[in-house]
């Protein structure tokens, strides 16, 4: 089954009108949701802040036409509703299984891990987003600001004061600090996103002038201001060379929160010298600030909704710290969304 259909299906066709549902966010969780809801006939318009669909479903180019996989590395697939979209996705040439060494990186020591099935996107882990947002109506470059009650409907509003039209549902799915604001109409629903805790991360993209001599293609870092580093280069469908995506940990990144890009870049590429034991020079080193990376706590509700208001919320941050657990989110509401 086309990867499309998977989710088009999951829903039941309704007749008659139906609600207009804003959905602020076009990461995994507002995406599904999207899908699943114009599926069913709901007319859906998806808003968001970014230059295209994805969230931390990001690819980024590189100087000399390689690319990096700065915010999500990979995913795992273990609900039956998530394996079988990724199956699809596999059959479409959108993703596909990231055979490489994978392991534990302790100043120089390597041990491998347990061994599991990843996936990645192809070219990039940005595809699976755009397949997701393929046929949908998506809005990008717009950040929404305010979201309004207005007779039985909600106005949403952009920071730049742009009238974002009227909704009678609305999605909000972004992380829960950025998420709190937009839920400002349903005072419950936004004192329960702000109990979860997100942690920020301070990924580096660096790119080397040859093959580095080490024998996992990415590694969980101990001992170590990184937290993880990938050979992104090991990837399937990726363009040749040697680029490597740095991780910080919660903590470090935490720490040098407001530090400049160059300034992190720098000591990133050091740490990274330093986990493998020898010295490292990068030829081209960018570094990018997700200032809500992962739930440090997500919440115990798969996803938060106000069937009399038409509001709700989703993401990883309440349906657990995975690619898969964003999936789950949005699928949790859309689907409570199409039964009330």
């Amino acid at each position: 089954m086309p990867a499309s259909r998977v989710l088009d299906e999951l829903l039941p066709r309704r007749s008659g009108p139906l609600p207009r549902v804003a959905v602020i966010g076009a990461g995994m969780s507002g995406l599904v949701l999207a899908r699943m809801l114009t599926g069913a006939g709901f007319g859906v318009r998806v808003l968001d802040k970014g230059r295209g669909p994805g969230g931390r479903l990001s690819t980024r180019r590189s100087a000399e036409g390689g690319a990096f996989d700065h915010g999500a590395q990979y995913f795992t697939a273990r609900d039956p509703l998530f394996r079988a979209l990724v199956d699809a996705w596999v059959a479409d040439g959108v993703a596909a299984e990231w055979r490489g060494r994978i392991g534990t990186l302790t100043r120089g020591t390597v041990t491998p891990a347990k061994e599991a099935v990843r996936y990645v996107g192809v070219p990039g882990m940005s595809a699976v987003a755009k397949a997701l947002a393929d046929g949908l109506d998506v809005r990008t470059g717009v950040r929404v600001e305010r979201v309004a009650r207005e007779g039985q409907a909600w106005r949403l509003t952009s920071e730049t004061g742009e009238d974002l039209g009227l909704a009678e549902g609305v999605v909000v799915a972004v992380p829960a600090p950025q998420a709190v604001p937009l839920l400002a109409g349903a005072p419950a629903l936004a004192a329960q996103a702000g109990t979860a805790r997100m942690s920020p991360c301070w990924a580096v993209m660096a790119r080397f002038d040859a093959p580095l001599a080490v024998e996992l293609e990415g590694a969980f870092v101990e001992d170590s201001p990184l937290s993880w580093v990938a050979r992104d280069t090991s990837k399937p469908g990726r363009a040749a060379g040697e680029r490597w995506v740095l991780h910080a940990s919660p903590e470090f990144s935490a720490e040098h929160l407001e530090e400049t890009p160059e300034a992190m870049a720098s000591k990133l590429v050091e740490a990274f010298g330093q986990a493998l034991g020898r010295d490292v020079r990068a030829v081209e080193a960018v570094a990018h600030r997700w200032r809500y990376a992962m739930p440090a706590s997500p919440l115990e509700s798969s996803a938060l909704y106000d069937a009399a208001l038409g509001l709700g919320a989703c993401g990883d941050w309440c349906a657990g710290p995975r690619v898969e657990g964003a999936f789950l989110s949005g699928v949790a509401l859309a689907r409570q969304i199409a039964e009330r």
